[in-house]
């Protein structure tokens, strides 16, 4: 019970409240204002002086009367929590049906749709027959082409001239250690070369010596050379000295 009570809070307290906003308006009703009504006071000018009332005085004692204790007020609270509790039970016990109540069904699932039928295939006419193919004529015979004839190897290139050996050219008199590194860069190795230059050799060998032209002919290098290309070193010491 309490439980449910815990549940349904919310609700039972919307309605405990709407159940004492009608007791406060009952009780308000209930009470009138009282009549108010003018009566002239024994101060006022021209007033006969008060009367004494002697039933009053002849009254007994305030203390001697039982009080009187009003009762609707506590008729109209009794009322209102009778109401309060049977709506607080009517509450709780629609909060019971709606969970003990099942679930509705579900809806049930649309009717598939009957699709229409497929129309009928159109019957195509039948074809008329294929026309006989002829056969082909025969290809004719392919001679077979003549074979190219046979290429002779080519002829053995001739060997490169042996280079001449490089000879100690520092044995000449007159070519120093400049001539020596140049004359190499002009092909000048060997005493054979030096002892085989013309007049004109001399000349063009001149023009390509820079400073040093007109040194083969004045230090007589071709005579020199040709003594020791031969290897007569006694004939070129009894003519140029000492090698």
């Amino acid at each position: 019970m309490m439980q449910q009570i815990e549940a349904n809070w919310p609700v039972l307290g919307a309605v405990a409240l709407l159940v004492l906003l009608v007791a406060w308006w009952l009780l308000a009703r209930s009470k009138k204002p009282a009549r108010r009504e003018y009566r002239p006071d024994v101060l006022d000018e021209g007033v006969a002086p008060a009367q004494r009332n002697q039933a009053l005085i002849d009254a007994p004692p305030a203390a001697a009367i039982d009080p009187v204790i009003p009762a609707p007020a506590a008729g109209v609270l009794g009322g209102v929590a009778e109401v309060v509790a049977v709506a607080a039970q009517d509450v709780v016990e629609e909060a019971e049906v709606a969970r003990a109540a099942p679930p509705p069904p579900p809806p049930p699932p649309p009717a598939p749709e009957t699709p229409p039928p497929p129309p009928e295939p159109e019957v195509e006419p039948a074809a008329p027959p294929a026309p006989e193919i002829e056969p082909a004529p025969p290809m004719p015979e392919v001679e077979p082409a003549p074979s190219a004839p046979e290429i002779a190897p080519p002829a053995p290139t001739p060997a490169a001239p042996e280079a001449p050996v490089a000879d100690d050219l520092s044995r000449i008199k007159g070519l120093g250690p400049k001539l020596q590194a140049l004359l190499p860069t002009l092909g000048i190795t060997s005493y054979a070369q030096i002892a085989a230059l013309t007049e004109a050799d001399l000349a063009a060998l001149d023009a390509r010596l820079g400073p040093f032209a007109g040194r083969p002919a004045k230090d007589n290098w071709v005579e020199q050379a040709k003594y020791l290309a031969t290897g007569d070193v006694a004939g070129f010491e009894a003519l140029f000295g000492k090698v």
